[in-house]
């Protein structure tokens, strides 16, 4: 969850609020105080993702989902979450106010604590929430991280975090970020399947990445990624897929800084470009984007 001016979204974006007490920027997630409301968003929320999710989601986010004690009735205890995470891959849940600053976001990945906002989203805001909530971060993350290739492989982003911030090389690393964990797909016996949070965290979301004819499926190069832009206010034009949920443990081993400076000053490319050099899965008609760029009549 840290910021740059760009990264907004899930995961991405620092907050701009009081920093709390501590200097982790950790809270209690006063579980206690959720209301019978609150509960209910998660319930909606829940109850509709995990009637899209089959068939759709990869193997590995299913089978964290089964093995997690997490269902509909009410928004999970992160601390329940952390026992049983913990023993899994190591990893535990700590409740943050919201956004934290990209140092705090970094030293908390690389020590195995996930940053989780501890506030629910507005019943009206079931579709669009600007900043992650506890939805996004639980359930969309949360599952992933019982598998011990995406445990290693966010591990590896926090170590990697305050070193391409002190190389300037933020913003490249950050993509790398949004197109895996946030918005990837992985093929699973030939077909695509989301593994990203920011996807499976959203109902609209969900069917566009895998079955609209609108969007890029391109083959992910580490390389191209870096020099990619993303969308912050929208569907993703581009969707960059792994063969197998194995590379990312190849990511979390490479050194970035030869990547770094392989990419450094070069051009960046549009969320929708396809470039020739690229092994295209599926090139997008772009209908859905071009019609959200029309000017109003």
């Amino acid at each position: 969850m840290p910021q740059t001016s760009t990264h907004e979204k899930h995961g991405l974006a620092a907050g701009t609020g009081q920093a709390p007490e501590r200097p982790d920027w950790t809270i209690p997630q006063g579980w206690s105080d959720y209301t019978a409301e609150e509960h209910g968003v998660w319930r909606t929320l829940f109850e509709r993702q995990t009637r899209l999710l089959p068939g759709r989601a990869c193997q590995a986010f299913i089978q964290g989902m089964r093995d997690l004690p997490i269902g509909p009735e009410q928004i999970p205890d992160f601390e329940q979450l952390s026992e049983v995470l913990g023993r899994r891959t190591g990893w535990q849940i700590v409740a943050v106010p919201g956004l934290v600053p990209d140092d705090v976001f970094f030293e908390h990945l690389a020590n195995r604590r996930f940053p989780a906002g501890n506030f629910i989203r507005k019943p009206h805001e079931l579709d669009y929430l600007e900043e992650p909530d506890v939805f996004h971060d639980v359930f969309g993350h949360v599952p992933m991280l019982m598998n011990p290739l995406m445990a290693d492989y966010i591990q590896a982003y926090g170590e990697g975090g305050l070193r391409a911030k002190q190389l300037g090389m933020l913003e490249q690393l950050a993509r790398v970020y949004w197109y895996t964990v946030e918005f990837g797909l992985v093929r699973e016996q030939g077909e695509f399947r989301i593994y990203g949070a920011g996807i499976a965290s959203s109902a609209t979301e969900t069917r566009f990445s895998v079955e609209d004819t609108s969007p890029n499926r391109l083959r992910f190069d580490l390389q191209r990624v870096m020099r990619t832009r993303y969308r912050i206010d929208d569907f993703q034009e581009t969707y960059f897929v792994l063969d197998d949920l194995d590379e990312l443990l190849e990511l979390a081993r490479i050194d970035f800084a030869s990547h770094y400076e392989a990419v450094r000053g070069r051009d960046v490319f549009e969320p929708g470009d396809v470039l020739p050099s690229d092994t295209v899965f599926t090139r997008g008609t772009g209908v859905y984007h071009a019609g959200r760029r029309q000017p109003d009549s």
